[in-house]
């Protein structure tokens, strides 16, 4: 950001967490889905799903990575947890470098939360899905905002592991989330994925880079114009139409509307990618526009499928 802002040029960035709060540039646009508050935005799905359960929880435990990812979404996290009424009983983070995440597991196990909120890193998430197992650790719902769950990569190395896990997501293949376009880009990034080394089923950043690219080229062709100022002023007024569906940024250049999913992991029965290729294992849960499954409650429930 300081150097875009020294050069004032436009910035358009890819899942950027509110890194434009304490900037205020003009020429800065964010492509994720978290509307205007995106902190809370990575966790608000797991809320809205976690307070309507009968009975309701209580008790939520959260922990995060001691990076800046993990702090933003965590943050989030305490201010959606004062809003659905818990009572967060741990509240801490880990050093980025942690390998072991058993001990974290079972400190957290010992304040007996109802639920558990993880905000991590690729590898930290991994750690701490194998962690949750090893202990036996079974809080009525966990996950949150754990990134790495989204790449096919990681979906395949844990497989069953990951059945009841709720964690955020920005889009994927389902009916309701068919875009112009969308199915099409992803037919084609599939056929050159393997030759190219890349993610096999691409349900996470192809979408989003190829989306980015139609906003700046839309900008471009439609204001006749490479200035900066021209495309932000542009950018700023006008609503795309995008494989991950409309795009209209307002304050601070965040999305005008949030749409920040939450999904559940469930029935996955091996480690193999066609597990994971026709997202019956993967069900929209947050929000009800573009629910294509229920949750299976408590998280016990899940595992026991």
């Amino acid at each position: 950001m300081p150097v875009a802002i020294q050069r004032k040029k436009l910035f358009i960035s890819l899942f950027g967490t509110g890194i434009n709060e304490t900037f205020n540039y003009p020429k800065y646009f964010s492509m994720i889905p978290n509307g205007p508050t995106p902190k809370p935005a990575f966790t608000r799905g797991f809320f809205k799903v976690a307070e309507v359960q009968t009975p309701k929880p209580q008790t939520i435990a959260l922990a995060y990575a001691d990076a800046e990812f993990g702090q933003n979404a965590c943050e989030g996290a305490r201010e959606n947890a004062k809003t659905s009424g818990f009572k967060v009983v741990y509240d801490r983070s880990y050093p980025p470098t942690t390998t072991d995440f058993n001990p974290i597991v079972r400190a957290i196990q010992a304040a007996n939360p109802d639920l558990l909120v993880i905000c991590s890193y690729p590898l930290d998430t991994v750690g701490m899905v194998r962690a949750m197992k090893e202990v036996d650790f079974k809080p009525k719902m966990w996950g949150g905002a754990m990134v790495g769950l989204q790449a096919t990569v990681f979906k395949q190395q844990l497989g069953p592991l990951l059945n009841g896990v709720v964690n955020y997501d920005t889009w994927l293949p389902v009916k309701s989330m068919e875009f112009p376009g969308a199915m099409e880009l992803l037919k084609k990034y599939q056929e050159r994925a393997k030759a190219a080394g890349t993610d096999p089923l691409g349900y996470y950043m192809p979408v989003w880079a190829y989306a980015y690219l139609q906003v700046l080229g839309d900008a471009i062709t439609a204001s006749k114009s490479l200035n900066d100022d021209v495309l932000a002023d542009y950018i700023r007024k006008t609503r795309f139409a995008t494989v991950v569906g409309d795009v209209k940024f307002g304050k601070q250049g965040e999305w005008e509307e949030e749409r920040t999913l939450a999904a559940q992991f469930q029935n996955i029965t091996s480690n193999s990618i066609d597990d994971f290729r026709e997202l019956k294992t993967e069900v929209i849960i947050y929000p009800p526009k573009y629910k294509s499954g229920e949750v299976i409650y408590p998280y016990e429930k899940a595992i026991a499928k």
